[in-house]
């Protein structure tokens, strides 16, 4: 297929959903000291099995059976009071014609509820993958390159729109461009990927890659 595909991370670079995420394990675990901003940079674009054996481990203690369901239950709740597109997002989408998708880490349900809540839903219809339906996460390249051969496009002609260091890493590894989402002042050690702070931004960062593209 001709043109580009961008592929799209959802939480933290789509919707401002690390903020409820990390939330949700602090109200579940009283015992953490932690804030959410530190949990945020801890745990940003990692599996969610990770992250629960890291917190076993810091609390020395293993989660109830029941934990994983009720933490995706709090979440839930989260995202429909509270959840929001990033600034800019809708505005980027609208000016944004490239062919597009979601790869996220996150299960398909947390996926649709989320861009259900911000509005998301028709700028990608069933253009969604998830970790959870590939068998693959970050950063292992796999998920990106699932998503890539659906969209029906070379991974040479695909950009990674992700804000995690191992989103970034991902998409080296699957030999496509990397554009890495860091609002805020925030910094990043991963350098595989184009850094840029506002999705006002991303169009053009866009149309000058589908140009090289087509040289």
């Amino acid at each position: 297929m001709s043109g580009i595909c961008v592929t799209f991370d959802l939480d933290g670079t789509l919707v401002d959903s690390e903020g409820p995420c990390n939330q949700a394990f602090l109200e579940l675990l009283p015992q953490l000291s932690d804030t959410v901003e530190s949990l945020i940079q801890r745990y940003r674009g990692k599996e969610l099995a990770q992250i629960l054996a890291d917190l076993e481990g810091r609390l020395c203690q293993n989660l109830p059976d029941a934990f994983e369901r009720h933490y995706r239950e709090r979440v839930a709740e989260l995202f429909s009071r509270e959840l929001k597109p990033m600034p800019g997002v809708l505005e980027m989408l609208e000016a944004t014609n490239f062919q597009k998708c979601i790869a996220s880490s996150g299960p398909l349900l947390k996926i649709r509820q989320a861009l259900q809540v911000c509005g998301l839903g028709p700028y990608f219809g069933d253009r969604i993958f998830s970790s959870y339906e590939v068998g693959s996460w970050k950063p292992e390249p796999g998920l990106f390159q699932y998503a890539a051969n659906a969209m029906g496009f070379t991974p040479s002609r695909c950009v990674v729109v992700d804000d995690s260091d191992v989103g970034v890493e991902a998409a080296t590894a699957a030999g496509m461009k990397a554009f890495q989402y860091v609002p805020n002042g925030e910094t990043t050690s991963c350098r595989g990927g184009v850094p840029f702070d506002d999705m006002s931004q991303l169009p053009q960062l866009l149309d000058d890659f589908a140009t090289n593209a087509q040289l």
